[in-house]
């Protein structure tokens, strides 16, 4: 792993001049980046530098990302400019950037169904930076038109043609909630991400249902410091009732092979479980490598494919097949992470129940990244967007990119979106990850055989 200096709590340190979008009379902040106390920055530097020091003892750190294949508007990545015109290797050369961890790069899919245009839209600005790449699905449950909304909707967003980094699927899939048809829309979006840019670190499926509840600079700036092989994936090898219900019972799933939306058709007969590989449940909410996700759709190894066609007839597939390959792969299973960032709250059939107003102390402290699930326009939303993210639902959550002065919208001037400002929502994940690195804890819960 790459050893870099203690992160700052405050904004990196890269001033770019800014340049203009092409909005109108925009006004500079003149202090876009404010800073914290000088306690909260050596607190922070002492805990991350001792997370480091754990992984460092543990895991193997890809090189930094390379710069998308895409053209984007040169305010948004100055450096891409700089980094061609310049000689990093010469300690004389003043363009040379500062030796910070680059900011990785998270490639969302973000899917939904009939009548979700408006949840996808909110989900997309609340989870909106320059450096990532989305990608959009509506499934087959929707309408053509809706599809087509959305997508000219998305085109019609100046920010996301400047960065050009938000794409929706043409071709949409059938998602049922049983069956395998979901976990096969997840794979074809993932190897979608792939294709139109392969340099993201970290692969993370939202539907419509899910929300953040930290900004996107929270989240990129404690991951600047992680291994870029890590899987963040709940997981556990304890069957139980899991048997009889979900892994036993065989299931025809219709999306699989059929036009129109149907019944999934549950079969009289069950099956015997496979002693050539050990399952594992979990939940399908995941935080995955690039790396792994390549071992799933393009690796040699056979695992993934072979796991795919026995969980085609399951009705539990999505949340199955990731924490087998990754704990039945000697590649991978030491990189697994038995905590997905998400916070849900289970009724007394282990059923996750919608949240609401009452639930947001929780949500807050449980310092997760993400909750789900959530209804269509719950005034708990309204509550995250206000005192987490602090944004309008409409509009992008600002950033260490957004220099603007506009009190509802300070991204109508953009920056360096390799500036990162975290916020109160970084101190929350990163207590987080210390919990679960003190101590190699993490180790005690990695892919046990139950």
């Amino acid at each position: 792993m790459h050893h870099h200096h203690p992160p700052p709590s405050t904004t990196r340190t890269t001033h770019p001049t800014p340049t203009p979008t092409p909005n109108p009379n925009p006004n500079p902040n003149p202090n876009p980046n404010p800073t914290l106390s000088t306690s909260t920055i050596t607190i922070l530097a002492t805990t991350i530098f001792s997370l480091l020091l754990v992984l460092s003892f543990t895991f193997t750190s890809s090189p930094s990302p390379h710069p998308p294949y895409h053209q984007p508007h040169p305010s948004l990545f100055p450096h891409r400019l700089l980094f061609h015109h310049s000689n990093p290797t010469n300690p004389n050369d003043q363009n040379t950037l500062l030796d910070l961890p680059t900011p990785p790069i998270i490639a969302y899919l973000i899917t939904g169904s009939k009548e979700d245009t408006s949840r996808i839209i909110r989900l997309l600005f609340a989870v909106y930076h320059p450096r990532n790449q989305y990608l959009i699905h509506l499934d087959r449950k929707a309408s053509q038109y809706e599809r087509d909304n959305l997508a000219l909707y998305v085109e019609s967003v100046p920010l996301f043609k400047a960065a050009q980094n938000v794409n929706s699927i043409g071709k949409a899939d059938f998602v049922y909630p049983i069956g395998s048809s979901g976990l096969s829309a997840t794979l074809h979006g993932a190897s979608i991400l792939l294709r139109v840019n392969d340099h993201w670190d970290w692969f993370i499926n939202l539907s419509a249902a899910d929300y953040p509840l930290v900004t996107q600079d929270d989240l990129l700036h404690i991951l600047s410091y992680m291994p870029k092989d890590l899987n963040f994936v709940n997981h556990s090898s304890y069957i139980g009732w899991r048997e009889s219900r979900k892994l036993k019972p065989i299931v025809v799933d219709p999306g699989l092979f059929l036009e129109e939306e149907d019944e999934v058709f549950y079969a009289t007969q069950k099956r015997e479980l496979p002693d050539a590989y050990r399952l594992f449940s979990g939940s399908s909410c995941t935080i995955l490598s690039r790396k792994f996700i390549e071992f799933c759709i393009m690796g040699t190894d056979n695992l993934p494919r072979t796991l795919l066609m026995y969980l085609s007839n399951s009705p539990s597939a999505a949340s199955v097949y990731f924490p087998t390959i990754l704990c039945n792969s000697r590649k991978f299973n030491k990189t697994t992470i038995n905590r997905n960032m998400w916070y849900a709250s289970f009724n007394s059939r282990q059923e996750a129940r919608p949240l609401n107003s009452s639930d947001f102390n929780d949500l807050v402290m449980s310092g997760a990244a993400f909750a789900t699930p959530f209804e269509a326009n719950d005034p708990i939303l309204d509550q995250i967007d206000r005192e987490l993210l602090h944004h309008e639902h409409n509009k992008p959550v600002p950033g260490g990119w957004c220099l603007g002065d506009n009190v509802t919208d300070k991204c109508t001037l953009w920056g360096d979106a390799e500036v990162l400002r975290p916020g109160p929502g970084s101190k929350r994940l990163e207590k987080s990850f210390v919990q679960i690195f003190t101590n190699d804890t993490f180790r005690s819960s990695q892919c046990i055989y139950e």
